[in-house]
């Protein structure tokens, strides 16, 4: 269920990067300014940000096999549509709706986490399903700037439709839902209290993963095309470097799940990965590495404080918020790029990890909801 888990959101991340992998196509090869080349990335994310609480709480509902593999059928129909149709605003419009749909991978596969381990083997779990992220932009990394740059938009497209249409029906077959879970859906029992109205604590995690995903979403969208444009370097070893950085962020969040499996405590590794974040930052590359190790913790935690009954929307709330940040950072850094360049960002951009900080939740709040 776990490696399934990973495949399916990994697939669905291979589908939400390739938009960023064509931003040296747009802008160089077809006039796009970086800002019209960023909004047009941000579109996926735009779109699961419409849709990740919705499809969270059609998971608590009704399970992860009919969610996840719905929604990946879904996201396929979406990328058909974006290759057979020319234009940029129909490119806007599929790659939206497939955002839309990709979501369901978000929430749903993190509850398989959460109902098949149990609470001390958690955090390495949650750690090996984070890792769909990193992989999924490493995979996007090194085939979609080759095949956009050789072939054009359609070709490079087809990497995420096949990814997602095989995982679709992976996991139509395979999947099963995790029984507790199923369990205390059926069992009548009186409906659990709301989580978010007996204290801030998940409001506060929430909150520090807006502030970390900055940072995040900022390099694996602009990071390819600095190093084209900025550093003229040619498309295959720069989608390399970002791929070695994103497996290596990737391995990174095994090891903080790990971690907190051992110190028993989900905010206190936090906490460790906003410092080395913001100081990573002002390091540039190495921050694509740690920028990305928090996830794992973040989820984990929110998970294990909502409880079986309030874990899609509590993780659907998560991604929203992560992704209302990362809608915001193509667009807006872009065009702050173009104002006063690549280096003035990157430098500001070692803030949001600095703020993060004294956000995350004291250990013994985390043992007091627990």
């Amino acid at each position: 269920m776990l490696a399934l888990g990973v495949a399916a959101q990994t697939a669905g991340t291979i589908f939400v990067s390739t938009p960023a992998f064509l931003i040296p196509l747009l802008h160089s090869g077809q006039g796009m300014s970086l800002a019209q080349a960023g909004l047009l990335a941000g579109a996926p994310t735009l779109g699961m940000v419409l849709t990740l609480v919705a499809w969270g709480a059609l998971a608590d509902r009704f399970g992860e096999r009919r969610i996840i593999a719905g929604g990946l059928a879904l996201t396929a129909l979406a990328i058909a549509g974006a290759i057979a149709i020319p234009g940029y605003l129909a490119l806007a419009t599929f790659f939206l709706l497939g955002g839309m749909a990709a979501a369901s991978t978000n929430a749903a596969s993190g509850r398989v986490v959460v109902g098949w381990f149990a609470k001390e083997r958690r955090g390495l779990a949650m750690g090996v399903r984070q890792m769909s992220q990193p992989l999924g932009v490493t995979f996007a990394a090194l085939t979609v700037p080759s095949l956009a740059a050789g072939t054009g938009i359609s070709a490079a497209l087809m990497v995420p439709f096949v990814m997602v249409a095989a995982l679709a029906v992976a996991c139509a077959i395979a999947i099963r839902n995790p029984p507790r879970l199923v369990l205390s859906m059926l069992s009548g029992a009186a409906p659990v209290p709301n989580p978010y109205a007996s204290g801030g604590f998940l409001w506060r995690i929430h909150g520090v993963s807006v502030l970390l995903v900055v940072p995040q979403f900022l390099l694996s969208t602009f990071g390819l095309v600095w190093l084209v444009t900025e550093q003229h370097w040619e498309a295959l070893p720069a989608g390399a470097l970002i791929a070695v950085s994103q497996f290596i962020g990737a391995v990174g969040r095994i090891g903080v799940g790990v971690l907190s499996d051992r110190v028993g405590s989900r905010v206190r590794p936090l906490r460790w990965v906003a410092i080395s974040a913001g100081g990573a930052m002002l390091m540039l590359f190495a921050a694509t590495t740690m920028t990305v190790a928090d996830n794992g913790l973040a989820f984990t935690s929110v998970a294990e404080m909502a409880g079986p009954a309030w874990v899609g929307r509590a993780l659907g709330l998560q991604n929203t918020g992560q992704f209302i940040a990362a809608s915001v950072v193509g667009p807006v850094m872009g065009l702050l790029i173009g104002l006063v360049g690549y280096p003035a960002v990157f430098a500001v951009t070692a803030l949001f990890p600095a703020i993060a900080v004294p956000l995350v939740p004291g250990a013994e709040a985390e043992k007091d909801r627990l």
